[in-house]
């Protein structure tokens, strides 16, 4: 569920209350059923096991109860709050990759909450990357929507240090996860992947900017001789046309708001963050803790209904292309 204060509780509910017309999955909300309570009134089962959950699904929402967080405000991020979300992170983590669950879908957190009680990841990520025995270099952010899927090559750092950042190997790594998650979670067997430029108009040959020809060219190249074909570098300026994007599957842009920006004016309430690398599926709602509006039961639910749905999708097609040709 995510912070016990955060909107988590009740998206996860109001989840659940549209699983019918949305052909949900049983699913299993993790965390203080006390903070389901503080923002919901319809009916709960406690579980313990994920039989239980199938069985319950139909007439209750399906709590899997870890701890009692203390005295809890919705909007008001406690250290109890955070020490119950890293716990149940945890925990769906041991259940997904234990293969009790399909998929593992992440409520928004507090860093600083998290970081209060000495948690020193940068994110979720990074944790789930680690407990899952992944480097985090080897976990790749993919953000998804009905009509659009882009990976920004680099995250949170200043847009100063982006150009210093990318790399040849940086690109070729990051290509490698994302052509393998598209075939693997998504069941393309040819995946068309495009490479946006880092300066405007790709450079113009070098005018505008030499990245393009001294690092996203080479790796372009190196790629192509690994069967992997990526087209770019490309101008971003024109890329996410609808007439352009949709010719690939998947868009990399060297940094965070390059990618996102486009995604969010696209899919803001049915985007879906999740992550390639992983052994385990991870999708996550496109959007944080909310606090401002906790409590108030006007959060949006579709978020965390698209993180679902898509995390269903991937699990389905991860076990087809597990499973033994006839």
């Amino acid at each position: 569920m995510g912070d016990p204060a955060g909107v988590g509780p009740e998206v996860a509910a109001r989840a659940w209350a549209a699983r019918r017309e949305n052909n949900l999955p049983p699913f299993v909300a993790i965390g203080d059923a006390a903070a389901i309570a503080a923002v919901w009134d319809g009916p709960v089962a406690r579980v313990g096991d994920m039989d239980e959950v199938v069985r319950a699904f139909g007439d209750a929402l399906p709590v899997w109860h870890l701890e009692d967080s203390g005295p809890l405000t919705p909007g008001v991020p406690t250290p109890a709050g955070a020490t119950c979300a890293l716990h149940a992170l945890e925990t769906g983590i041991g259940l997904t990759r234990n293969q009790a669950s399909s998929a593992l879908v992440t409520g928004s957190v507090s860093k600083y909450a998290l970081h209060g009680i000495g948690y020193t990841h940068p994110g979720q990520t990074e944790f789930i990357a680690e407990r899952c025995g992944v480097t985090a270099t080897n976990a790749v952010m993919m953000l998804a929507g009905p009509s659009l899927r882009v990976v920004p090559l680099t995250v949170h750092i200043p847009l100063s240090e982006v150009p210093d950042r990318l790399t040849v190997e940086l690109i070729v790594a990051k290509a490698r996860i994302v052509a393998r998650g598209l075939r693997r979670d998504f069941g393309i067997d040819a995946p068309r992947i495009a490479l946006a430029g880092l300066n405007p108009h790709a450079g113009e040959s070098g005018q505008l900017g030499s990245e393009e020809e001294r690092i996203m060219a080479p790796a372009v190249a190196q790629l192509a001789e690994e069967g992997i074909i990526v087209d770019g570098p490309l101008a971003a300026d024109g890329l996410f046309a609808p007439a352009i994007r949709a010719n690939y599957d998947a868009l990399l842009c060297p940094y965070h708001d390059q990618a996102l920006t486009p995604f969010k004016a696209l899919h803001f309430h049915d985007g879906v963050n999740l992550t390639l690398g992983l052994p385990i599926i991870r999708t996550s709602p496109d959007h944080g803790t909310a606090f401002d509006i906790a409590g108030t039961r006007t959060a949006d639910p579709g978020p965390t209904i698209a993180a679902i749905a898509m995390a269903a999708k991937l699990a389905a097609a991860r076990e087809r292309s597990y499973a033994p040709a006839k």
